[in-house]
């Protein structure tokens, strides 16, 4: 069993595949994938995100905008959120955050955003996905003066240090690793894999971004979630099956899902 907590499924290129998605998750059933979160980064198109959850009982959605979405940034407001996420299939807030990577000058228009996605996170009862990049002290400050750690949530596609995860899970969230950690440069990630409690651990792809070895550089897709699984495996010096189920639990238990394993 395997659960690919972080992926952009309407964002796939499927020329690879003659334009049919169900070929990829196909992919990703045959390797042990057994649900998915399809991670909505756009308003503008939330519709096709929940478009595909609905189609699939084993895929849930999200609900938000990527903290390096500038455009319209004033227009996001909890009332919207919580209207958006007013769906069955819709488990989670975000994905939000703070990246200064590749968002400069005056960015309170950040700040603002990150704390309506947390509290829509609190008042629809639906946990938090936290992007978080070169903005470790001030993405701390705002989960601990929103009061995140009342509905909890995973720092997805982490990339900080030892630190600030256990920073985060003293907030109640988890620690998601994606196919970065695969890499032989990510040093002070693989300490960070080896040490996060195994029952606060959560891998994803971020597919179609972020391939993991021996695919890096490649477009990503779910499938891919193993290699993610084999490395922490790996790292830890454990059995790849441990790693699997104990992060497809972890996912259940932090977004209230049950599996979906024979349906469609």
């Amino acid at each position: 069993m395997l659960v690919d907590s972080h992926c952009h499924l309407d964002c796939l290129d499927l020329t690879d595949y003659g334009g049919d998605l169900n070929k990829v998750l196909q992919a990703a059933r045959d390797v042990g994938v057994e649900h998915i979160l399809c991670v909505c980064i756009d308003l503008d198109n939330f519709p096709a995100v929940l478009a595909i959850a609905k189609q699939h009982a084993w895929i849930n959605a999200s609900v938000g905008v990527h903290p390096n979405d500038a455009a319209g940034s004033e227009a996001v407001s909890v009332a919207q959120l919580l209207d958006l996420a007013n769906d069955a299939k819709v488990v989670a807030i975000g994905e939000t955050g703070l990246d200064y990577y590749r968002s400069e000058g005056d960015l309170a228009w950040q700040h603002n955003r990150f704390r309506y996605h947390i509290q829509a996170a609190k008042q629809s009862n639906k946990p938090l996905i936290i992007h978080s990049r070169s903005a470790k002290e001030d993405t701390l400050r705002i989960m601990e003066a929103e009061n995140a750690r009342e509905i909890g949530g995973v720092m997805h596609c982490f990339t900080e240090d030892w630190d600030m995860a256990q920073r985060a899970i003293d907030l109640n969230f988890y620690i998601s690793f994606s196919g970065i950690v695969t890499f032989k440069n990510a040093k002070q990630l693989h300490e960070v894999a080896q040490r996060v409690p195994l029952d606060r651990m959560l891998i994803e792809t971020d597919a179609p971004y972020l391939a993991p070895v021996p695919y890096r550089g490649k477009t990503n897709q779910p499938a891919y979630v193993k290699y993610v699984a084999e490395h922490i495996a790996q790292l830890r010096d454990i059995e790849y099956a441990e790693v699997a189920a104990q992060t497809t639990q972890n996912f259940y238990r932090l977004f209230n899902v049950k599996p979906a394993i024979h349906a469609n």
